[in-house]
């Protein structure tokens, strides 16, 4: 069963791995912990400001339609330049 780290078993277990210069590996095991556990919070530490993966596909969906409208703008300035289209 699942059960939540306490906030001050996390907090002593990261500044043991940056402050002391403990690899993280051993930090788990020593407070009896996946290492996967540890790797994950220094992750999310390392980029806390990464978009969720909801917001990543919004942004990307934003970013087709972005390059759809400027391709057409393209090619209408394209056209105009060349006198193919009425000002």
């Amino acid at each position: 069963m699942y059960t939540p780290m306490k906030k001050e078993i996390k907090e002593q277990i990261l500044s043991r791995i940056k402050n002391e210069g403990v690899n993280a590996h051993k930090a788990a095991t020593d407070a009896g912990i996946s290492p996967k556990t540890v790797y994950g919070w220094l992750a999310k530490e390392a980029n806390p400001a990464s978009p969720s993966l909801l917001a990543f596909n919004q942004l990307q969906r934003e970013n087709q339609g972005l390059y759809q409208i400027i391709g057409q703008l393209t090619s209408v300035l394209d056209k105009q330049k060349k006198g193919r289209l009425l000002r």
